[in-house]
């Protein structure tokens, strides 16, 4: 594969990340984008606001054949205020991300505590009388 087809598919997946983010918490094109091909830094640009809400420094990798421990590494030295989010894909496959575990239970955690506030708040409608 050539170069420029090679980066076109990582801006691919670049770009259906940072859809994937604007659509899930309904942020506009201005505060999620994608970081031109061959630029340093994050592959997924996010304003102040957008980084309220997906609090990941997103490394996007879309090859057949990735050496996932080197692609981690990057994802965490890219901006290490933020926790490293690696996505990846190859062709005629699913995309994926990885993240360290300690992360994923923090995320798993936070969604408990949300749903054991909305069953609280249901236990108490039911008891109200109207």
């Amino acid at each position: 594969m050539n170069t420029s087809s090679a980066k076109a598919k990582g801006r691919r997946l670049q770009q259906r990340v940072v859809e994937l983010i604007r659509l899930l918490f309904g942020l506009a094109e201005d505060d999620v984008s994608s970081n031109p091909m061959g630029c340093s830094g994050e592959d997924v640009k996010l304003s102040p606001l957008a980084r309220r809400h997906f609090p990941f420094s997103v490394e996007c990798k879309n090859t057949e054949k990735l050496n996932i421990w080197a692609a981690l590494e990057q994802a965490e030295s890219q901006n290490r205020k933020y926790k490293p989010l690696l996505v990846f894909s190859r062709n005629h496959s699913k995309d994926y991300c990885a993240l360290k575990l300690e992360d994923f239970m923090h995320i798993l955690k936070q969604i408990k505590q949300l749903e054991d506030e909305v069953d609280g708040l249901h236990e108490e409608k039911a008891g109200v009388d109207i």
